[in-house]
């Protein structure tokens, strides 16, 4: 496997993995992780507002699923991929284009990701 594609193994297992266990930690917790101190305690991050904006609740359970199924879709795209099996890089660059809404880290990761699978030696 070319370098750059253990770059974007990282990248989608640092997004995928912290949206699979953010949701999965509020599901049996009760609330994502939060600053704990300082301006920011308790707030969501600015996806949120994205979330809010097309009227879904980012705390509802129905939000909390969807980091869930989101997270364990983009592993499973990225391990596709890493197998090259047929049809995973769209795969993987579809779940990279539906993660754009996490702002701002899971955006700026899906944003490098897209450009990195887009290169020559990792388009197939």
């Amino acid at each position: 496997m070319h370098w750059t594609a253990w770059v974007v193994v990282g990248l989608v297992i640092l997004n995928a993995g912290w949206m699979t266990y953010d949701g999965s930690r509020a599901l049996l917790v009760g609330d994502y992780v939060t600053p704990q101190s300082g301006r920011h305690a308790g707030q969501l991050g600015p996806w949120s507002k994205v979330v809010a904006g097309v009227g879904m609740q980012p705390r509802s359970t129905l939000m909390k699923w969807i980091f869930v199924v989101y997270g364990v879709g983009y592993l499973l795209a990225m391990l596709a991929f890493m197998f090259e099996l047929p049809g995973a890089w769209w795969g993987l660059l579809v779940a990279a284009i539906l993660g754009l809404w996490h702002l701002p880290f899971g955006t700026l990761i899906n944003v490098v990701v897209m450009i990195l699978i887009s290169l020559p030696p990792l388009r197939w």
